[in-house]
């Protein structure tokens, strides 16, 4: 029987430098969806070194959370920055109005990495490959997958968990990529397949790290935690990789603008790419990042992706 499971998890995080504690310092309020509790404690500590008057405190949510969360206080803006959320939100909080335009100094980053109108730039890119659990996959006789198209096959039926594109900038990156690669009747036939749906894009390689499930389909990241855990886990590039951009931008009218400035320029910076590099997949920071994106093959999307449209018709389909 497949389970699915919907569930929005928040997860509040104050990370606070010790200078700036007494009550109406210098505050930074910033918006992320990169779910790594050491990537945030590593980037607040470095930050806090560089800029020790400065209050950080961090507000970690899934992709779409964080999207809505941002909109919903546009009239009165709370975060000061955003970073970590993908190319399909910063589009959407660009349309929406509520981020504004920002270069930051002192960057390396290549300028096809940034917004061609300036409102946000890429800090990394993140590929989406596969948990494989290899002791369970040993255990039931099936071979570990080379294609996506495999993962369609009825062998694979009930072995696989995913987050969901109405949930997760992950689930949205594969789904989306899958619907433009395949089309719906692959998409229909590997949601046969699926034994659940997460709300958290990680999730799926940590339950491939558990041995609750045999293919997880996550980030690459998620995935190389699980292997450096030393739990039975391999991380499988399939025949053609989606990948997303993600990076950051200054929120609009955010009560403190110069310090949302600082961080986005700390987080553009080498720096701050050396910072985040061991927690990440690729960053657009040359000379940084443990994966040769060479040796992979990239999708591009052959059509414009309307993330809405997308999210909308796929909860039609599978949100019964």
């Amino acid at each position: 029987m497949r389970r699915t499971l919907f569930s929005t998890t928040l997860c509040l995080s104050v990370l606070l430098s010790g200078a700036a504690l007494a009550a109406g310092g210098n505050e930074l309020l910033v918006y992320t969806a990169a779910d790594d509790g050491k990537l945030h404690a590593a980037l607040a500590d470095a930050f806090s070194k560089k800029y020790p008057d400065i209050q950080v405190k961090q507000v970690i949510l899934s992709t779409g959370p964080v999207t809505e969360k941002t909109i919903a206080e546009r009239a009165n803006p709370q975060a000061d920055a955003i970073y970590g959320v993908n190319s399909f939100a910063l589009d959407q909080l660009k349309n929406a109005g509520v981020i504004e335009p920002y270069a930051p100094k002192g960057t390396k980053i290549p300028g096809r990495f940034a917004d061609a109108d300036g409102f946000y730039v890429y800090h990394w890119l993140t590929l989406m490959v596969a948990a494989v659990n290899t002791q369970m996959m040993e255990q039931k006789g099936k071979p570990v997958p080379a294609s996506w198209k495999d993962l369609a096959l009825p062998a694979y039926k009930g072995l696989i968990t995913i987050a969901a594109p109405t949930k997760s900038g992950t689930g949205l990156t594969i789904f989306t990529t899958l619907k433009d690669a395949y089309g719906w009747d692959y998409v229909d036939a590997l949601h046969k397949n699926i034994f659940q749906y997460n709300s958290s894009g990680s999730a799926a390689g940590r339950q491939a790290g558990a041995g609750e499930t045999a293919i997880g389909l996550t980030y690459d990241t998620a995935v190389i935690n699980q292997v450096k855990a030393g739990l039975p886990v391999k991380m499988v590039f399939l025949d053609m990789t989606p990948n997303v951009k993600e990076g950051g931008a200054l929120v609009l009218g955010a009560p403190h603008p110069e310090n949302g400035k600082k961080w986005l320029d700390f987080m553009a910076s080498p720096e701050g790419a050396a910072v985040y590099a061991p927690f990440i997949g690729v960053p657009t920071t040359p000379g940084l990042g443990e994966i040769d994106v060479s040796k992979v093959q990239l999708w591009e999307y052959k059509a414009p992706v309307d993330a809405a449209a997308f999210k909308k018709e796929w909860a039609q389909k599978y949100e019964k």
